[in-house]
């Protein structure tokens, strides 16, 4: 509309272009997911009635067996099948993984078949598609009747109110249409239960949610205070949270735990007098109470806290990416805590698509900055700490270590049986470190941690602990290792691992894990040649792209280099597969 120089607008014709240019954004979108209706009538099972060399008339099943395609639902009662293995190209033309490309197929699917008034509005610019996705995302799982009863109630309003207040207009609106329903996702919801993971790693800091019993909760607070405690009577100056987050990685030992408890009650008793800034708040556990066992009661050791709705950030771990759309519900051991709407966050583990996928929803900056479990947290009141000098530190850490040491030494424990002391040593967990030779020689620089990427050489030590640990000999990765037979060993699964730390599909989401799919690129021959398991022959894959590799007709893929794979879709696009990520090919110009 305005093609001049923007600094020469008057600032209400600037306006007026970045309004037209939203509005424009806005068309575009409709238009793409009038694309991905498109796309998906064209792969209805009746449209491809010898797919994947079926015979004539016969469509493919809601079941697989041997991995084979299989018709899926992706937008909930009353939307049509699609093949599920037409998702996978959609995808990679998108540049977003298959379970994103699920969940934008299924929510257009739900627009035009459960949501039609709310269709209407956005094919005629008065209803913001990402809102639209929202909506039909949040409604999913209500019968074809319920959301059309929603439809009619809340198609008007999509742009005239805030999106938290339409959150809670559809929340209602689903409660009220679908009694069971809503009592049924309140009692799942109550019976959610585990420890959660954030995938993310800001500066070697890493965030977990536990949901679990609240006796458990009670317990495990207070043996945090307990420790937070100890760490300050042997010199720990930190404010009090700092020293429960270090609580956090002593308290995964429970000798340690033990040990550091016992001796921080024994030096109080023979230091009777500490100093007043030093003295406990008479609400916090005291460990050196006489008669009181290395972890305090629960009870009497209640930590002073306060619950405020400020804090609802403080667990939000989850990265803000409004341009991709997830498909399913399907909660993994990596992902962060689960809800509804953050369960298949665009960077959590992809999986193959399945019927019963709950898509979810671009969010706008503010509602992502407050992501994370609904509720209020329990807050922990600050204290006057202030930080530690390296010396102090190093001191610190230096006692921490003897007392780590005197818990695997001083006291062997009776085994089960009571016959005899046994040695226990700690749980072993294995940290892999990449690091070039200039680091490993100075001591600083940067370094990536499997798992958890970036971070400062020096804060290596506070990764490692207090020991011990073990140097395992580095991993040479241009060694070609193979063996004779289809089985894959530990030795060459690890280097797979490390040579390809994410799966090598066209802008694949899944981090390689032990127990990931590893495909032989050029198909295992019982009768064929020696070595056809190896390092150079293998490359990790998650499990729906596994079985889209073998399975679907047209799609190819061959090594280019070490590093690099090329993939070729059935409608003859290209990509090539490295470590910076997935490129489009271009086509050959013509001659």
């Amino acid at each position: 509309m305005f093609e001049d120089d923007l600094d020469a607008l008057p600032t209400a014709d600037l306006l007026e272009s970045a309004a037209e240019l939203r509005a424009l954004s806005h068309r575009a979108e409709a238009r793409l997911l009038q694309h991905a209706l498109s796309y998906a009538d064209r792969y209805h099972p009746s449209a491809h009635p010898d797919r994947a060399g079926r015979r004539p008339g016969r469509r493919p099943g809601r079941r697989t067996c041997d991995g084979r395609e299989r018709t899926v639902v992706l937008g909930g009662d009353g939307c049509p099948e699609i093949l599920e293995f037409a998702i996978a190209e959609f995808g990679v033309m998108l540049g977003i993984s298959p379970r994103v490309a699920a969940d934008y197929l299924g929510q257009a699917l739900a627009l035009r078949h459960r949501f039609p008034f709310l269709w209407a509005r956005v094919l005629s610019g008065e209803a913001t598609p990402w809102k639209a996705c929202r909506i039909v995302a949040d409604c999913k799982k209500l019968s074809a009747e319920a959301a059309a009863r929603v439809d009619r109630r809340v198609a008007g309003l999509v742009d005239s109110i805030t999106p938290a207040r339409l959150e809670k207009i559809i929340k209602a609106a689903r409660m009220h249409v679908d009694t069971d329903q809503a009592r049924a996702e309140a009692a799942e919801k109550a019976r959610e239960r585990g420890v959660f993971i954030g995938q993310s790693n800001e500066h070697g800091t890493k965030t977990m949610f536990i949901k679990a019993a609240a006796g458990a909760v009670a317990r495990n607070d207070a043996t945090l205070a307990a420790i937070a405690e100890a760490l300050k009577i042997f010199g720990d100056t930190r404010s009090i949270q700092t020293r429960r987050a270090e609580a956090v990685g002593i308290i995964a030992d429970a000798r340690f735990t033990e040990e550091l408890l016992t001796q921080a009650r024994a030096h109080r008793l023979i230091n009777p007098q500490p100093d007043p800034a030093d003295t406990p708040d008479a609400t916090r556990p005291d460990p050196d109470v006489p008669g009181r066992s290395g972890t305090p009661d629960p009870t009497t050791a209640a930590v002073r806290a306060r619950w405020s709705d400020e804090d609802e950030d403080l667990l939000d771990d989850w990265p803000d990416s409004s341009d991709e759309l997830r498909p399913e519900d399907e909660i993994h051991p990596d992902d962060p805590h689960p809800r509804s709407t953050d369960a298949a966050r665009p960077d959590a583990t992809d999986a193959e698509p399945e019927s019963e996928q709950e898509p979810s929803e671009p969010e706008s900056a503010s509602e992502s900055e407050s992501a994370g479990p609904s509720g209020p947290f329990l807050h922990i009141e600050p204290d006057d700490g202030r930080p530690m000098d390296p010396a102090a530190e190093r001191a610190l850490r230096a006692r921490l270590a003897r007392i780590k040491h005197d818990a695997y030494t001083n006291q062997p424990h009776s085994d089960s049986g009571g016959s005899g002391g046994v040695r226990v040593r700690p749980g072993q967990t294995e940290v892999y470190v990449h690091l070039t030779d200039l680091t490993l020689a100075t001591g600083s620089g940067v370094l990536r941690v499997e798992a958890l990427g970036p971070m400062l050489a020096e804060q290596l030590a506070e990764l490692v602990g207090y020991g011990p640990y073990t140097v395992k000999p580095v991993i040479d990765l241009n060694d070609a290792v193979s063996v004779d037979a289809y089985e894959i060993p530990d030795r060459i699964r690890e280097r797979v691992k490390l040579t390809h730390p994410v799966e090598v599909f066209p802008f694949g989401t899944q981090e390689t894990r032990r127990s990931m799919d590893l495909d032989h690129l050029r198909p295992y021959d019982p009768l064929g040649p020696p070595g056809q398991t190896s390092t150079s022959n293998l490359a990790p894959l998650g499990r729906y792209p596994h079985r889209v590799k073998t399975h679907a007709h047209g799609w190819n893929v061959q090594r280019v280099d070490d590093k690099t794979l090329a993939w070729s879709t059935p409608h003859g696009f290209r990509f090539h597969v490295d470590p910076t990520g997935t490129h489009r090919v271009p086509p050959p110009s013509p001659d």
